[in-house]
C-alpha cells in the first residue's frame, strides 16, 4: 500500500523556468488608419465619397442646365422653322404659235438657254409662200390708191371746168335777158316784132344752159365726192394688205420657235418630223431665279415680319446653307386656297393648327449660283430669325 501511494511527483520531469523575450510588433508606416463605424453600419469614408457624388452630380445638372438653356435662349429662342419648305420657281411652258412639221429640235434636255435663241424650226414654205401673195396684195391695193388719188385731180380739174362753165352762161344768161327787155322796152315802133321774139327766145335759152351748167357742175363736185371715198376704200385696203403682211411676217417668223427668257429646258416632248399645233406644249423653261415657300404653322408667324434673315438648309445637299430674307407672308391659310376649302360651318368643329405660306427671297438671285442644281419642288428647311 505504502508502494502505490507513492507520490508521482517524483516521476515528473522537472524541467527549470526559461525566459521567453517576445520581440515588439513592427510598426507599418503605410497602413490605412483604420475607420470608424457609424450607426448604420457605414464607415465615415463611403459617406464622404457618396457626398462628394452627389455634389458633383448636382454640379453637373446645374451646368448642363445652365448650357441648356444658353442653347435654347441663343440657338432656339430667336428662331422659327420648319421641314415643309419647297424651293419655287416660274415654269414657263413653251408652245408654237402656228402649225407645221417640226425640220429641228436645237435643245437638248436640261440644257440652259439664253433668250431669244431658238429651240424649235418649223417648216417655213408655206408661210414663204403666203407671205408673197399678201405683198402681191399689198402693191396692188396701192396701185388702186394711186388710181384713185389721180381720178380725184382729174374730176377736180373738171369741177373748176364746169364752174367757169357756169359763169360764162350766166354772163350769157344775163345779156340775153337785158337785150330782151330792151327790145320789149322799144316795142314795134323801132324794131320789129321777129327781133323782140328771138331776144326772148335767147334769154329763155341762156336761162336754161345756165341750169344745165349748174347741173353739170353738181355732177363733177359729186364725183370728187365719190373719188375721195373711192380713195378712203383704197387707203383701207392698203392698211388692210399692210397688216396681212406683217401678220404673214410674224407667222413665218413663228416658225422659229424663240424663248423669252433665260433658263433650263425640262420636260422636252418635241422631236424632229413631228406635226405641231398651236399651243401644244413642246417643253417648259425654268429661270435662275427661285425662291423658298414655307408653310409655317400660324402659330410661328408672332414675330414674323418681311425682312427678317434667313438660313435655308437644302436636303439635297446637307452641307449647303443659303441666305435669304422672308418677302412676305401669305393673307390666308393654304388650307383656304385649296382645290376644297374646309367648310367649318358644317358637323363638328375640331380646331386644327393651320400653315401659311411664307415666301423666302435669295440674297442672290438663284440661291446658289451655278455650284449646285436647285429647282422647283426640292426640300428645303428654313429658318427665321425672328428676334
Amino acid at each position: 500500500m505504502s508502494t502505490n501511494s507513492t507520490d508521482h511527483s517524483s516521476d515528473r520531469l522537472v524541467t527549470p523556468d526559461l525566459e521567453v523575450h517576445t520581440p515588439p510588433p513592427r510598426s507599418e508606416p503605410d497602413a490605412a488608419p483604420q475607420e470608424t463605424l457609424s450607426r448604420d453600419g457605414t464607415s465615415s469614408g463611403d459617406t464622404k465619397r457618396k457626398l462628394r457624388r452627389r455634389v458633383l452630380a448636382i454640379a453637373s445638372a446645374l451646368v448642363l442646365g445652365a448650357i441648356a438653356c444658353a442653347y435654347y435662349a441663343w440657338r432656339i429662342l430667336p428662331y422659327e422653322s420648319t421641314d415643309d419648305a419647297f424651293i419655287e420657281g416660274h415654269v414657263t411652258p413653251i408652245a408654237p404659235q402656228v402649225a407645221g412639221r417640226v425640220i429641228q429640235v436645237l435643245v437638248r434636255d436640261n440644257q440652259f438657254v439664253n433668250a431669244g435663241d431658238v429651240l424649235v424650226q418649223i417648216q417655213p414654205s408655206d408661210y414663204e409662200a403666203k407671205l408673197e401673195q399678201v405683198r402681191a396684195n399689198l402693191a396692188s391695193a396701192r396701185s388702186r390708191l394711186g388710181e384713185a388719188r389721180a381720178q380725184l385731180t382729174v374730176d377736180q380739174a373738171k369741177v373748176d371746168q364746169e364752174k367757169a362753165n357756169v359763169m360764162s352762161t350766166e354772163a350769157e344768161a344775163k345779156r340775153a335777158e337785158a337785150d330782151a327787155q330792151r327790145y320789149q322796152a322799144i316795142g314795134t315802133s323801132g324794131v320789129s316784132q321777129s327781133q323782140i321774139d328771138l331776144s326772148a327766145t335767147q334769154a329763155r335759152s341762156s336761162s336754161a344752159n345756165v341750169t344745165a351748167a349748174r347741173n353739170k357742175q353738181l355732177a363733177a363736185e359729186s364725183q370728187v365726192t365719190l373719188d375721195q371715198a373711192s380713195i378712203e376704200t383704197a387707203a383701207a385696203e392698203v392698211k388692210r394688205s399692210e397688216a396681212a403682211v406683217r401678220q404673214a411676217e410674224l407667222d413665218l417668223s413663228y416658225t422659229q420657235v424663240k424663248v423669252h427668257e433665260s433658263g433650263y429646258v425640262t420636260r422636252k416632248t418635241v422631236e424632229a418630223g413631228s406635226y405641231i399645233q398651236p399651243g401644244q406644249a413642246l417643253l417648259a423653261i425654268v429661270p435662275r431665279d427661285l425662291w423658298v415657300v414655307a408653310n409655317f404653322k400660324e402659330t410661328q408667324l408672332t414675330h414674323m415680319r418681311p425682312g427678317q434673315p434667313v438660313t435655308v438648309r437644302v436636303d439635297a445637299y446637307p452641307h449647303l446653307k443659303l441666305t435669304g430674307h422672308v418677302d412676305s407672308i401669305q393673307s390666308g391659310a393654304g388650307a383656304r386656297f385649296s382645290l376644297f376649302p374646309p367648310e367649318n360651318a358644317t358637323g363638328n368643329y375640331i380646331k386644327v393648327l393651320q400653315r401659311v405660306p411664307v415666301k423666302i427671297v435669295f440674297n442672290n438671285s438663284s440661291g446658289s449660283g451655278s455650284t449646285f442644281t436647285l429647282g422647283p419642288g426640292m426640300s428645303v428647311e428654313p429658318k427665321v430669325r425672328v428676334r
